[in-house]
C-alpha cells in the first residue's frame, strides 16, 4: 500500500496527457454530389428547341442522382441492446439449490417452516456467490421468497433493516467519503507513507499493527474498520494509483483490503474488549461453566497466537496474492513533496480531523456515556452535513454503501430467524450427539467439535448471532468429553472471531472492506477459506503449546 513510487511505477495520481480529437473527413463522393452540373451553351439552346428530350435527360438525371443518395444514406444495421437482466446460468443455479432443498424431506425435528427458510437462504448465498444480478438485488430476491412463500412475514424479512450493524457499515462509507473529498485521507496517506513507505510490506504491517494497537480501546470492529481503517486504506490505494474499475487493483489494493480484513478478525480475537460479541462469550461461559474470563486472562491467552497470526498472515498474502509494485525507495522522497505542496490543514480537512476524533472518543469512553457505536456515528455524520463537508446527494450517490446495507440486513434477518425456528438448536444437538458416540479422546472429539464451530459460520451472518445459538451447546459437549472448561471455553471465544474471515459477510468488518471492490468474491471466499486453515493451526499448534505452558491444559 505503502508503494507510492514502487519502483518508479506508482505515479501518485498524476493525470495523463489528453489527446486531439481528430474528426473524420466526409467521403469523396458525398462532396460531388454537392457539386452543381455545369450547363453548355449547346445544351441550353438544345432545352429551348427540344424541351420533351430535355424533361425526359433531366428526370433520367434526378433518378440516378436519388438512386445513388439513397444507396449511401441507407444506415447500418444496429446492434442489439445488450442484456441488461440477471445472468441466466448463475441464476438457475440459485433457483435450483432452493427448490431441491425445499422438496427435500423435512428431518425429524425441524419445523416446516425453518426448513423452508433454509432453502431460501442457501439459495441467496448461492446467488450472492455467483452473482446473476448485484448482492443488493440478489439480497431483496431472497426476501421476496421468503414473504412470497409466506415463509417469513413482512415485518420479519425486513426486520434487521432496523439492526444496527449494517447502518454502522452503511456509515462507514459516508465518513470515507468526506476523509478522502477534504484531502485528509491523502494526508495521513501521504504521512505514513512518507514513515514506512520504502515498501508495500513494511505499509502494509504498519496498518495491521495501528489496528491492533486500538483494538481494544474500541469495542467495535465495523467501527475500527469502517471509521478509521478503510478511509486510510482506500486513500492510499489512490495515492498509489491503484483504483477501482481500471485494472490497477493488483498494484496494491487487493492485497491491502484483503490483508486488512484478515488481520482484523484477528486482532478482534486478542482482547475481550476489541469485538462488541465476546463479552457475550465471557457472559455464556460463566453461566455454563462458573468460571470467568477476565480481560488479563483472555489478553494473556490470546496475545502469542494473536501476534504469531498477525506476523504471518500479511506475509502469506504477500506471496499468494501480492500487489504488482513491492518496492519504493523514492516514495518517502515523493510523499514529503506532496505534503509540502498540500501546504497547512484547510478548513474542511480540520473539520473531518475534529469530527473523527469526537467519534472514535464516543466509541472508546461510549459506554461510560450510554452512547453505542453507531448513534456516535450518526452524530458525526451530522457534523460533517451540517458544516457541509459532506452533502446528502454525496451520501446518496454512495451506492455501495446502500448495496452493502440491504445484501446485509437481508441475511442478519434470514439467519437471525433460522435460528429462532430451532433449526441451528437441531443442527448443534445433533452434532454433539453424534461427537459424542464416537467414544474418542477429548483432544479429538475438542478437534471435530472446534471444526464443525468454525465452519457452520457459513450460515451466520454476524459473530454475535453465531455465539448466541451455538456457543452454550458446544462448550457442555466439550467439557462433558473431558476437555479442560476453561480451555474449552477461551478456545471457542477466540474462534467465534476468526471464523468472521470466512466469508465476506461474517463479521462487521467484512462487507466494509469488500465493498471496496479491490477483491473479486471468488477470491475472497477462497483466500478467507486458506486463511481460516492458516489461523486454525496457529491457533491450535503454537496457542496449545502457550496455553499448556501457562497452565491452562
Amino acid at each position: 500500500m505503502a508503494s507510492l513510487a514502487l519502483s518508479g511505477s506508482c505515479s501518485l495520481a498524476f493525470p495523463l496527457k489528453s489527446r486531439p480529437l481528430l474528426l473524420p473527413r466526409p467521403p469523396s463522393s458525398s462532396l460531388n454530389l454537392l457539386k452543381k452540373p455545369l450547363r453548355s451553351t449547346e445544351s441550353r439552346f438544345s432545352s429551348v428547341i427540344s424541351p420533351l428530350t430535355n424533361r425526359s435527360a433531366l428526370a433520367k438525371r434526378s433518378t440516378i442522382v436519388k438512386a445513388s443518395s439513397s444507396a449511401a444514406a441507407s444506415p447500418a444495421p444496429v446492434a442489439p441492446a445488450p442484456w441488461q437482466g440477471a445472468a441466466i446460468k448463475p441464476l438457475l443455479a440459485s433457483i435450483a439449490t432452493g427448490v431441491i432443498i425445499w422438496f427435500l424431506p423435512t428431518p425429524e425435528g425441524v419445523t416446516r417452516s425453518a426448513w423452508q427458510l433454509l432453502a431460501i437462504f442457501l439459495a441467496t448465498i448461492v446467488g450472492i456467490i455467483t452473482q446473476p444480478l448485484p448482492l443488493g438485488a440478489v439480497a431483496l430476491l431472497g426476501l421476496g421468497a421468503s414473504v412470497l412463500t409466506k415463509t417469513l412475514t413482512f415485518a420479519a424479512a425486513f426486520s434487521a433493516f432496523g439492526d444496527p450493524i449494517p447502518w454502522l457499515i452503511a456509515l462507514a462509507f459516508f465518513f470515507a467519503r468526506g476523509f478522502i473529498k477534504t484531502g485528509l485521507g491523502n494526508r495521513v496517506a501521504y504521512q505514513f507513507v512518507r514513515l514506512f513507505g520504502s515498501s508495500s510490506l513494511g505499509l502494509g504491517y504498519s496498518l495491521v499493527f495501528s489496528e491492533a494497537l486500538l483494538a481494544p480501546a474500541i469495542p467495535s470492529v465495523s467501527a475500527r474498520a469502517g471509521g478509521i481503517f478503510l478511509p486510510l486504506v482506500k486513500s492510499l490505494c489512490v495515492a498509489c494509483g491503484s483504483n477501482v474499475g481500471d485494472g490497477t487493483e493488483h498494484r496494491l489494493g487487493s492485497w491491502l483490503m484483503l490483508t486488512c480484513f484478515q488481520t482484523s478478525v484477528i486482532s478482534s480475537s486478542m482482547f475481550l474488549t476489541a469485538m462488541a460479541a465476546n463479552p457475550l462469550s465471557a457472559n455464556l461461559a460463566f453461566n455454563t461453566i462458573k468460571q470467568t474470563i477476565g480481560w488479563t486472562d483472555w489478553a494473556k491467552a490470546a496475545i502469542v497466537p494473536g501476534v504469531v497470526s498477525l506476523i504471518v498472515v500479511p506475509f502469506l498474502l504477500y506471496l499468494i496474492y501480492p500487489p504488482t509494485v513491492k518496492s519504493s525507495p523514492d516514495a518517502p522522497k515523493l510523499a514529503q513533496e506532496k505534503l509540502d505542496k498540500m501546504g497547512p490543514m484547510s478548513k474542511n480537512e480540520l473539520i473531518m480531523a475534529a469530527t473523527l476524533f469526537l467519534t472514535v472518543g464516543l466509541w472508546i469512553f461510549g459506554a461510560k456515556l450510554s452512547v453505542d457505536a453507531v448513534t456516535a456515528a450518526i452524530l458525526g455524520l451530522s457534523v460533517l452535513l451540517v458544516t457541509g463537508v459532506v452533502t446528502w446527494k454525496e451520501c446518496l450517490a454512495e451506492s455501495v454503501a446502500w448495496d452493502t446495507l440491504t445484501w446485509f440486513a437481508a441475511l442478519i434477518a434470514m439467519a437471525g430467524y433460522l435460528n429462532k425456528y430451532g433449526l441451528i438448536e437441531w443442527f448443534s444437538q445433533t452434532v454433539v450427539k453424534f461427537v459424542g458416540g464416537l467414544g474418542l479422546s477429548w483432544q479429538l472429539s475438542f478437534g471435530i467439535l472446534v471444526l464443525l464451530y468454525f465452519y457452520t459460520h457459513y450460515f451466520f451472518a454476524s459473530g454475535a448471532a453465531h455465539i448466541g445459538a451455538m456457543f452454550t451447546a458446544f462448550l457442555s459437549v466439550s467439557t462433558a468429553l473431558g476437555t479442560p472448561p476453561y480451555f474449552a471455553a477461551l478456545v471457542l471465544a477466540f474462534l467465534s472471531n476468526l471464523m468472521g474471515g470466512l466469508t465476506h459477510y461474517g463479521i462487521g468488518s467484512a462487507p466494509i472492506f469488500y465493498g471496496a471492490n479491490y477483491v473479486p468474491l471468488a477470491k475472497w471466499w477462497g483466500y478467507g477459506f486458506l486463511i481460516s486453515i492458516v489461523n486454525i493451526l496457529i491457533w491450535l499448534g503454537v496457542g496449545g503449546a502457550w496455553w499448556k505452558f501457562i497452565g491452562l491444559w
